[in-house]
């Protein structure tokens, strides 16, 4: 189960998926980070800004919400399988203590019974794994949408032609000046208008 369901440690990866969080339309501006301007602000003349996405996901609170509610699915998901395959083990158990026993014909029968059931076990298991990951495509999506959403209007709204991401654990940008840095504006902004959705 834990290789088929929810990999919650890797959720945040995967969700960084969330990497190319450009906002905006026009493709104007020169994106070689050599020619960036070094300043302590980011200025309307700076069309180029960028995004920490660690930061982001790990400090967005719609982020963390996911995160915990599919951890929660994931540990129920788990234990409801433990506790089936537990009645399984056990009933296969009491079935060869008595086997021999037991007429042939009630032997065959249980033994059909119990590989069934085997069966049923194997599916139940591959289905919930799939329902949790098409239920985690789901919020990666939803997740990436309100980032992308928020950061077009941001962008529009500040002047800026283009928004980048950088994430340590993938690094597409190998230097930009921390002026460019735009990370605690946008999740301030983000998590202001998620409070707004939850009221």
């Amino acid at each position: 189960m834990k290789s088929n369901t929810l990999k919650v440690s890797s959720f945040a990866t995967a969700i960084a998926i969330v990497s190319v969080l450009s906002a905006c339309g026009n493709k104007e501006g020169k994106t070689d980070a050599s020619t960036t301007k070094t300043t302590t602000a980011v200025t309307a003349e700076e069309k180029i800004v960028y995004v920490n996405s660690d930061s982001l996901l790990a400090n967005y609170n719609y982020s963390k919400d996911i995160t915990a509610k599919m951890e929660t699915k994931g540990k129920s998901a788990e234990s409801d399988l433990a506790a089936k395959q537990q009645a399984f083990q056990r009933e296969l158990q009491q079935y060869q203590q008595q086997q021999n026993t037991l007429p042939a014909d009630q032997r065959a029968a249980t033994e059909q019974r119990l590989q069934r059931k085997g069966q049923e076990l194997q599916a139940y298991q591959q289905n919930a794994g799939a329902a949790l990951q098409n239920e985690q495509g789901k919020e990666q999506e939803a997740l990436y949408t309100k980032i992308t959403t928020y950061l077009n209007t941001y962008a529009k709204t500040k002047g800026y032609k283009l928004i980048l991401t950088y994430s340590k654990r993938n690094p597409t940008i190998l230097f930009a000046d921390e002026s460019l840095d735009v990370t605690k504006p946008v999740i301030a902004g983000l998590n202001e208008a998620y409070a707004k959705d939850k009221k």
